[in-house]
């Protein structure tokens, strides 16, 4: 028999699955325990699952078991577990997109109310976010360029998590109330600015940026969407209508390879476009949001496995490359605690200015504030991006998630004392 040699052995699909495997069995298992105990605790599961991806990394099991760590998730490469990680993603965003009432935005005053919060969501934090920047570099990331960090950083700080929040917002009972629609459209305009920003930053750091070549972006962004509404839409809205739902639930075969294949496709339009994939998954559940039956189904047949498989890989990716040990100082801890800070006062005041300048009462005005600050996901995707095309060091990366992850943190306290101040029930036991 013809030996094979040991290097080719050790990246055999075989053994790769078996590392791949082993990987899922310690990122699921710790993601549902941690992330059930954070709902005893009245936080998002979505927080318990972040400290899941924290624990894996080296901040805990990296720095105890060091040797492991390295065999569990050393042994073999990362992408598959990234691959994992996005096609879920784009699914979760699908579902989050069709889980919204957004009928509430046809009143001209919640539609005014959803630009002037997206706003003031977006300018305070980013103009904050440069500043410290500019700050912070000299100390911070020496040997990066002032600019595109600087850039990045503002960019950073101005990002709202759309996943995240549309799990919040189940979570709590809000996805079909007017504050629910309001606060998750100005989150998608923050979102699709912030996408627009870093393409930008990015352009900027590649020599490669061109006002003209922005305004094409934003040009084919639109003509994408007049598409989806005005063409798409209307087909799938005669296409469910003459469907023969079957007496058992979840969705036929057929139509969940359909679902499937049009939330790819739209994917990969928006990749194409320079908005990034999940933005596609998130326009193609809005398409189909108001056909209760078919959502209902898709959630019976996809949706739980989204949330259980999928999105706990991309939180253990993102702690894979945080390690907490590396914030050794008291200087850096004030770095820390000044970037957390900045980063929900900038947005948090911004939001709520926008939100009381757009009609909404002290209270609720309070809430979309909270609702807005809440990072967590996006936040995660956005610097990885920035630290694996090297606009920030490994210490700022750091620092950023454990930003994003207090900011999401104290959402859900906070929730839980204003939401009774509008006569909104908080329900128990739903888990998103």
């Amino acid at each position: 028999m013809t030996s094979v040699p040991l290097g080719a052995a050790a990246q055999s699909p075989e053994r790769v699955l078996y590392f791949v495997l082993l990987q899922l069995v310690a990122i699921i298992a710790l993601a549902r325990a941690l992330g059930s105990l954070a709902r005893k605790i009245g936080q998002p599961r979505s927080v318990g699952e972040i400290v899941a991806g924290l624990c894996l990394g080296p901040s805990l099991f990296g720095h105890f078991a060091p040797e492991l760590s390295a065999y569990v998730f050393g042994s073999a490469s990362h992408l598959p577990l990234v691959i994992m990680s996005q096609i879920g993603l784009t699914l979760l965003m699908f579902q989050i997109g069709m889980g919204f009432d957004f009928s509430h935005l046809r009143e001209p005053a919640n539609g005014r109310a959803v630009a002037i919060i997206a706003a003031g969501s977006i300018v305070p934090p980013f103009v904050l976010g440069l500043g410290l920047g500019i700050v912070s570099q000299p100390r911070l990331a020496p040997t990066i360029p002032l600019i595109p960090y600087s850039l990045f950083v503002g960019t950073a700080l101005a990002i709202t998590a759309v996943p995240i929040l549309g799990r919040i917002l189940r979570e709590y009972g809000l996805t079909r109330t007017r504050i629910g629609a309001i606060t998750i459209s100005a989150a998608a305009i923050n979102d699709v600015v912030g996408w627009l920003l870093l393409l930008a930053v990015a352009a900027f750091a590649a020599a490669r940026f061109s006002v003209t070549d922005m305004l094409w972006r934003f040009g084919y962004l639109g003509l994408y969407l007049v598409v989806c509404f005005g063409a798409v839409k209307p087909l799938i809205r005669y296409a469910l209508a003459r469907v023969s739902w079957p007496d058992e639930p979840g969705l036929p075969p057929s139509i969940a390879a359909i679902t499937i294949l049009a939330v790819f496709v739209s994917g990969i339009m928006t990749y194409e476009i320079g908005v990034f994939t999940i933005f596609g998954g998130f326009v193609m559940g809005v398409l189909v949001h108001d056909n209760s039956e078919f959502v209902n189904r898709f959630r019976q047949t996809v949706g739980d496995f989204v949330t259980v498989f999928f999105l706990p890989i991309f939180f253990t990716f993102a702690g894979l490359r945080t390690d907490l040990t590396g914030i050794d100082t008291t200087a850096l801890w004030l770095w820390c605690a000044g970037i957390t800070l900045i980063a929900t006062v900038g947005k948090g005041a911004g939001a709520y200015v926008g939100a009381r300048i757009g009609g909404l009462d002290v209270t609720t005005a309070g809430i979309v504030s909270v609702l807005m600050n809440t990072r967590a996901l996006m936040e995660l995707i956005v610097i990885n991006i920035g630290y694996s095309a090297g606009f920030i060091p490994r210490i700022v990366y750091t620092l950023l998630v454990v930003m994003a992850i207090a900011t999401t943190v104290i959402t859900g306290p906070i929730l839980r004392v204003l939401l009774p101040k509008v006569g909104h029930a908080i329900p128990e036991g739903v888990d998103a």
